[in-house]
């Protein structure tokens, strides 16, 4: 893995694509609205087959929806109502909006900037009512397009090193990442976003997954030539990020003698011009495993950090029970999400954050977090308004269920800069910080574990997202002024990065936003 294993790629570009007060004032990016990207993956020459439009609902607590997960041997398969709510849920489109010039279409599952640079992509055997082939999710016209007729899931096999929930799933879902379609505005901290919006989506996709009884899990380790050949994406373009399984089938499939043959689909531009920002790129292609054999030697289990016994002040964590929580369904709940524009400085209760720690954090199946349970980021937390926690700075230990005070204080003002000197995390309730060590993560999974941290956090603040709106609160995900926030808070967070940045609250009324 001689190209994974240069660590300095992934540091440098971290480090490079860090936001301060002076980085942020003084570039002159601007949008050019003329030029913006649009929203959909598109292939002019392929009719999309259309998905059910009346889906079945589950009608599973979002709550125990998204904190608990299919046995993985469990035997289930999709039919193709069954994908049309998981695709629906996900990436599809739940309201749009008109405004002068255009329209702006949102979707299930958060998205920086509302731009959705991921795209995803089906790969299956025989199901009911859905040929064995590679197909591509039209999320526009709420169909699937076959870019290949025939059973490749064998392909997959070989590009994962026969990683077993990828070998027996009957279907296995490819999210691609798009560079430009986000790179428009966010430019080269683009590769973070990926992350991050590939991960909320994912939240989505999982709970809704365990609500059908479908085992899934998350791969993040697999040949990227194979599978970006598989899907024949443009790779200066759109790549591969992660692979997830969906189901479980008794046998696993014949070896396919199909070749993988160039296919040459005309796909409708994205813009008249794009920009090219070749440091993502250089972090994707340092991040990149090349063979079956690398991804047998990176895949293992999870480094687990120490992380130290509280010696401050603690709040003991009360989360709802089982018998106790919201039984607002997972559908429904996911259905009415919206990133929250703006917060009412109201407090919430301690058993609500109790649960929305909780439920988002027991375990994300995924072949980097082994055994399942670890976790590679940790939460650091701003409270201002939570009835029964003192105002101030805190750790969570997830082992421990307590948060521990590492100093009290009205910091509202502070959050509010750490967050861009943006008003939502100093209006919400509390703002919760994803900080993580780097090292012991690149120095176990390579550059590519730069990938794994992030898409780790897009899922638990995905889980945030549908814990909060489950209990009729709001919540949005942030951008963040890097080593200020690292400093914030210090000692106790000294030599971590900071990830990722969740505000949760009561919303103020608002338009609904995606």
């Amino acid at each position: 893995m001689q190209d994974n294993v240069n660590l300095d790629v992934a540091l440098n570009y971290h480090n490079a694509t860090k936001h301060s007060y002076a980085s942020v004032r003084s570039n002159q990016h601007s949008l050019d609205f003329n030029n913006q990207p649009i929203p959909f993956k598109i292939y002019p020459t392929l009719e999309p087959s259309p998905l059910p439009a009346e889906v079945r609902q589950a009608r599973v607590a979002a709550l125990s929806a998204i904190s608990e997960i299919v046995p993985p041997q469990t035997a289930a398969t999709p039919d193709l109502e069954a994908i049309a709510q998981l695709l629906y849920l996900s990436a599809g489109i739940t309201r749009h909006r008109k405004y002068p010039g255009g329209e702006i279409y949102f979707r299930a599952a958060a998205c920086t900037g509302a731009l959705y640079e991921i795209e995803l992509y089906l790969v299956c055997g025989d199901l009911a009512d859905l040929a064995t082939g590679v197909y591509h999710f039209a999320a526009a016209e709420f169909g699937l397009r076959c870019l290949r007729a025939g059973d490749f899931r064998s392909v997959l096999i070989d590009a994962t090193a026969a990683e077993p929930a990828i070998a027996y799933a009957p279907l296995t879902i490819v999210c691609t990442a798009t560079y430009w379609r986000n790179a428009w505005k966010y430019q080269d901290r683009t590769y973070r976003h990926f992350g991050w919006d590939n991960g909320t989506l994912l939240a989505n996709l999982l709970a809704v997954g365990t609500a059908l009884g479908l085992p899934a899990k998350v791969v993040c380790g697999f040949a990227d030539d194979t599978v970006n050949r598989l899907l024949d994406v443009d790779t200066q373009r759109e790549v591969a990020f992660s692979l997830v399984s969906i189901g479980h089938a008794a046998t696993l499939p014949a070896p396919s003698p199909l070749a993988i043959a160039s296919l040459g689909l005309e796909t409708v531009p994205l813009s008249r011009r794009e920009i090219d920002y070749p440091l993502m790129r250089e972090m994707h292609a340092a991040s990149s495993l090349h063979s079956p054999e690398e991804v047998a030697r990176w895949r293992g289990g999870t480094p687990l950090a120490h992380f130290p016994p509280p010696t401050g002040p603690v709040v003991q964590l009360q989360p709802l029970t089982d018998a106790q929580i919201p039984r607002d369904p997972i559908e429904q709940v996911i259905l009415r999400r919206g990133s929250s524009r703006k917060f009412a400085r109201t407090p919430i209760t301690q058993a609500q954050l109790s649960t929305m720690l909780d439920r988002a954090t027991r375990g994300v199946p995924a072949d980097f977090l082994d055994p399942v349970g670890s976790q590679l980021n940790d939460l650091y937390l701003i409270v201002h308004a939570v009835e029964g926690v003192e105002p101030g700075a805190y750790v969570f230990h997830r082992g421990r269920g307590l948060l521990e005070l590492l100093k009290s204080g009205d910091f509202r003002s502070q959050a509010g800069h750490l967050g861009l000197q943006q008003a939502l995390p100093a209006d919400a309730a509390v703002a919760v910080f994803f900080l993580a060590d780097l090292r012991p993560i690149l120095q176990r999974y390579g550059n590519r574990g730069y990938r794994a941290v992030q898409l780790e956090a897009g899922i638990i603040g995905g889980k945030l997202y549908l814990a909060a709106y489950a209990q009729h609160l709001g919540a949005t995900g942030l951008t963040f002024f890097d080593d200020d926030v690292t400093a914030f808070f210090s000692p106790h967070a000294e030599g971590k990065s900071a990830i990722f940045l969740v505000a949760l609250g009561h919303s103020a009324k608002s338009a609904p936003q995606p």
